[in-house]
């Protein structure tokens, strides 16, 4: 599916979309269509595509998870959702090989963190993440089995996450100032729909330095580019 939102920059776009939508930002791509700078006469404004394949959120729905907003101080399981939940994850943790036990890090509405502890937790990590994504990728589809496919499931170990997005914002910033040096582009390694927004968004306001998305499927790779490159 695809939607188009405009707004006056592209974090309120997309947090505009998010809201609209009803979904997580990591459940979807962003393509920047349109960017318009303020100027004597004219605001500034960005307009975005976004496209997703989850299952948009129905405001009037009947299913509300308000009653798990704000529950953050107990770890412990708070009902049988909860207990499937994190016995699904050890399970599956225990099928690979390895030992691991889990606790619940935050609730909001439609959204659960659960945190994992495990003497594996690099393997349980994996290269650039991806064996947690595999393992939080489960985890959701899940959840939609026990019916409650409209809460968003985020799996962490060792802050992984955390220490992820403070590496993605270093590697931004160091790959604009190669791109000025050399005067081309430079081409990062593939990443999931959130890490490519994160480098966009962090390079969103350095004025002679662009970014795109390439590729196909989940993982795509982003282009840093010199504004000056045709």
């Amino acid at each position: 599916m695809i939607y188009e939102y405009e707004a006056k920059t592209e974090k309120e776009a997309i947090e505009t979309a998010a809201a609209e939508l009803g979904l997580e930002q990591d459940q979807f791509d962003v393509e920047i269509i349109e960017t318009q700078k303020n100027g004597l006469f004219k605001k500034g404004y960005v307009k975005i595509r976004v496209h997703t394949d989850a299952q948009p959120f129905e405001k009037g729905a009947e299913k509300s998870l308000s009653a798990r907003e704000s529950l953050f101080a107990d770890p412990l399981p708070k009902d049988e959702f909860e207990t499937k939940l994190i016995d699904f994850i050890c399970s599956v943790v225990r099928k690979m090989g390895y030992e691991a036990s889990a606790e619940v890090m935050f609730r909001e509405e439609r959204k659960i963190s659960i945190r994992l502890s495990s003497p594996n937790s690099s393997i349980l990590i994996g290269r650039k993440g991806k064996n947690l994504d595999a393992l939080q990728l489960l985890a959701n589809v899940y959840a939609g089995h026990l019916g409650n496919g409209d809460v968003k499931i985020v799996l962490d170990t060792e802050n992984y996450r955390i220490r992820r997005e403070e590496s993605l914002v270093r590697l931004a910033y160091t790959t604009a100032d190669k791109v000025r040096t050399s005067r081309s582009s430079v081409l990062l390694e593939p990443m999931n729909p959130f890490e490519r927004r994160l480098i966009h968004t962090t390079l969103n306001e350095i004025g002679d330095v662009e970014t795109k998305s390439e590729g196909d499927g989940l993982y795509k790779q982003v282009r840093v580019l010199y504004k000056g490159v045709r």
